[in-house]
């Protein structure tokens, strides 16, 4: 039995201060110990009161280490089980401040920044909690793209000897799709890695990111007029008979490109594996299409709101390629002691405080 995609509370209805903290000042003022952050995700996660995840029944009794007595399956649920925080041994008040300097920062932190600023014990600590909140950057139930949507492929990989363009070897080919808005500007972008050009992949990409009745427009690439099909209207731009550069005939996908780029290049120091560049392009596309968030404390709060709605990632699921002989184990996650100077006083809870 699964649950349905849950329905985000609309931005124009939450307000700074009572249901995410504004700064960080005021982040380390609401959660000053770990029990605070519980009952926020709780808040996030069962906002009318307790569903059982597993049977979807709200009766229950609240046990005294804190978990949930599911009353109809006998199940015992904490509030972090089935969520990226699932048998955790960091302090929730430090994935709290990394789940912070990842969405304050316009441009994000890389491992290595992270690893520096919390003091972790390991790299790999930094490095897995990253990929967690990114897996929790993609929306369940997400809207699909609509209006006017140009559609493009794109090369992802340093500079190679060999063919340019669409045969080059060596690289990832990412599809890209950007909403354009009139008179000008552009709206949401989604990316995915795909294998190939052929219409069967790209008529997957269109489907699984557009909304049918769209308007995509494209290059004039043989492949695009099958993969629309009739689920959306075409416009096709051929950039060679045109004369025009790609960039003008183009220009949502090309600048999309090229923010991703040199996004990748200055924060990552273009340090990102082909394995885990799916994970990079979740990232990308989360802060593109909230690039006009007026609070940074809002995007703190939405990617704690999807983080307890994501599966558990153990971290061997996140080393993606690991030697087929490993001789020796994966460098573990040092689990020490974190600063105290994390804990402090416990005070009224302003998220709690709007309901009663």
């Amino acid at each position: 039995m699964g649950m349905p995609a849950p329905t985000q509370t609309p931005a124009s209805d939450l307000r700074a201060g009572r249901d995410y903290p504004p700064s960080y000042a005021d982040l380390r003022a609401w959660f000053p110990d770990d029990a605070a952050c519980l009952d926020y995700l709780e808040w996030l996660r069962w906002p009318n009161g307790f569903v059982c995840p597993r049977c979807e029944t709200p009766g229950h009794w609240r046990m005294g280490d804190g978990r949930f007595w599911c009353a109809s399956c006998q199940r015992r649920v904490s509030v972090t089980s089935g969520t990226i925080f699932h048998r955790t041994r960091i302090p929730l008040m430090v994935w709290f401040a990394a789940a912070w300097h990842v969405t304050s920062a316009k441009n994000g932190v890389s491992a290595k920044t992270l690893h520096r600023l919390l003091g972790f014990g390991s790299y790999q600590t930094a490095w897995a909690m990253l990929h967690r909140f990114r897996a929790a950057m993609v929306r369940p139930g997400r809207d699909p793209l609509t209006g006017e949507v140009e559609v493009n492929e794109i090369f992802i990989g340093g500079v190679r000897p060999g063919k340019r363009g669409r045969g080059a070897e060596g690289k990832t080919l990412v599809a890209v799709a950007v909403e354009l808005l009139r008179p000008k500007g552009f709206g949401r972008c989604r990316l995915r890695i795909i294998p190939d050009t052929r219409a069967p992949t790209l008529r997957a990409f269109l489907l699984d990111y557009v909304s049918p009745g769209a308007v995509i427009v494209t290059d004039g690439l043989s492949s695009y007029p099958e993969a629309i099909g009739d689920d959306y209207l075409h416009k096709p731009y051929v950039v060679a008979r045109s004369g025009d550069p790609a960039h003008v005939a183009l220009p949502g996908v090309h600048r999309v490109a090229s923010l991703l780029k040199r996004w990748l290049l200055g924060t990552h120091q273009g340090a990102v594996e082909a394995d885990h560049l799916q994970a990079y392009l979740d990232e990308f596309a989360f802060r593109f299409n909230r690039r006009k968030a007026e609070f940074r404390g809002l995007l703190f709060r939405r990617i704690l709101e999807q983080a307890v709605q994501v599966k558990p990632i153990a971290y061997r699921v996140l080393v993606m390629a690991p030697a087929p002989k490993l001789t020796k184990p994966l460098p573990p996650i040092n689990h020490q002691a974190h600063t105290s100077s994390f804990a402090g006083a416990s005070l009224v809870h302003p998220w709690r405080e709007h309901n009663r």
